[in-house]
């Protein structure tokens, strides 16, 4: 019983600090070739960390209806330290793309970028939503 209470509370300490990671949180992505922008909720999922559209913006600024709120745009982003997050995917929307990606986290700006059939593209910096 000792055994598996002490496991339970070393799973609970390391969900904890999962959940701590600094790339956890809201962020606004840079404006897409329409002009549109986007809140982007990053979080745990399973090993590694994915992010779903949860607000839309015109290029005004103005909340908008989209089909793509509530789709996941980040998935499976490992955590590397010093701010790399890597080996996961990114969908544009306003390309009805798919990329590999990767992101380099400092501070409040989120760096993506990502690559199809050998044709990179910046994602931009995205800014933390406070």
């Amino acid at each position: 019983m000792k055994k598996l209470a002490l496991a339970a509370v070393l799973a609970s300490l390391g969900t904890a600090a999962f959940a701590a990671d600094p790339v956890v949180g809201t962020w606004q992505t840079k404006p897409d070739d329409n002009g549109n922008f986007g809140h982007v909720q990053i979080k745990p999922c399973g090993p590694a960390f994915c992010g779903t559209l949860v607000r839309a913006f015109d290029g005004s600024g103005k909340q908008i209806e989209s089909d793509n709120v509530g789709r996941k745009l980040v998935w499976d982003m490992v955590a590397y330290g010093d701010g790399l997050y890597d080996d996961g995917k990114v969908y544009s929307p306003d390309r009805d793309k798919t990329y590999d990606s990767e992101m380099h986290l400092s501070g409040n700006s989120l760096e993506v970028k990502g690559c199809v059939f050998g044709i990179c593209r910046s994602g931009g910096t995205w800014k933390r939503v406070k």
